[in-house]
């Protein structure tokens, strides 16, 4: 099909780029990844899936959290939306874009915070709180710290627990914040970004993928606990190589003129391909669903 992208055809190379600091910005990145246009080269098309909801997205400021805050408010979510100091320019821009395709309709709160603290991390609910009268539906933990090193020798301790606490300490302390609010929701869950390397075990990315194996273990743990009891349901997605500024501003050269070419669909994943499972992770669609991954990763099996 002619109006197809050409990022979502087969044989596809992201052109090589990159970033020497982190994290990086999705505004220098050309092309853009792709937020709301699907592989058939159409328009996301909303059915009111999350319509009267509100939810918690952290790491929404480019990449799979952008187009997970886009998707959601297209669907009818109104939103609190995380980012880091250095990347609060970008979360504005998420904040425009989402008023712009909705009319004004949705209602989006903003929070700048690292999230390594446990009081930020309750800061982050209480304050989603203010913004939604007292409301949680869904909590989308997608933020992390993502820094290359080819040799565990050379891995800083320092990186190791920083990776440790932006990426799965600061999960638990906001899911802890978070329990009073979501039980009390008719329709609660809670939605993990994992990755493909906790199963293949990326060689340059021992902390993070370290820590990608951590988000999946509690999440089946935490699904166990709380689902019956609570009816909080809990499932994570585990995307393969998708195009994002997390990617060019950390990985090696000949990593990133290869990225995404070894799958089977010999592509990189855009972020509107993983923001579609969170949708329906989030919605009435998945309402059986709970301790599950769902592996967006261009045909990579995962046993």
């Amino acid at each position: 099909m002619s109006n197809v992208p050409e990022q979502f055809k087969p044989g596809y190379k992201v052109p090589y780029q990159r970033q020497d600091d982190t994290p990086g910005l999705q505004q220098k990145l050309s092309p853009a990844p792709i937020d709301d246009i699907t592989p058939d080269g159409k328009p996301y098309k909303a059915a009111g899936k999350l319509e009267g909801r509100t939810a918690i997205i952290t790491g929404s400021d480019s990449g799979i959290g952008r187009a997970v805050a886009i998707l959601f408010a297209l669907e009818g979510a109104d939103l609190t939306l995380h980012a880091t100091e250095k990347e609060k320019d970008e979360l504005k821009d998420v904040e425009r874009c989402i008023h712009e395709k909705t009319g004004g309709k949705r209602k989006v709160a903003t929070v700048i915070s690292d999230l390594r603290e446990e009081v930020l991390c309750r800061q982050l609910v209480s304050q989603h709180a203010e913004a939604h009268n007292g409301k949680l539906d869904i909590l989308v933990l997608n933020h992390g710290n993502q820094n290359a090193v080819t040799d565990i020798t050379e891995l800083p301790s320092e990186q190791w627990v920083r990776t440790f606490d932006t990426n799965i300490h600061s999960f638990f302390y906001i899911v802890k914040a978070s329990i009073p609010y979501l039980e009390k929701s008719p329709y609660p869950s809670i939605n993990f970004n994992g990755s493909i390397n906790m199963a293949v075990g990326h060689p340059e990315l021992l902390d993070y993928t370290a820590t990608k194996g951590a988000i999946i273990a509690f999440m089946r743990a935490l699904s166990n606990q709380i689902v019956g009891e609570k009816g909080i349901r809990c499932n994570a997605v585990a995307p393969g190589p998708i195009w994002t500024p997390l990617i060019p501003a950390t990985m090696t050269d000949d990593s990133i003129k290869t990225f995404g070419a070894s799958v089977p669909m010999k592509r990189a994943g855009q972020p509107v391909e993983i923001a579609t499972c969170f949708v329906f992770l989030a919605s009435a669609d998945s309402g059986y669903i709970s301790g599950q991954v769902l592996h967006v990763n261009g045909g990579v099996v995962i046993n």
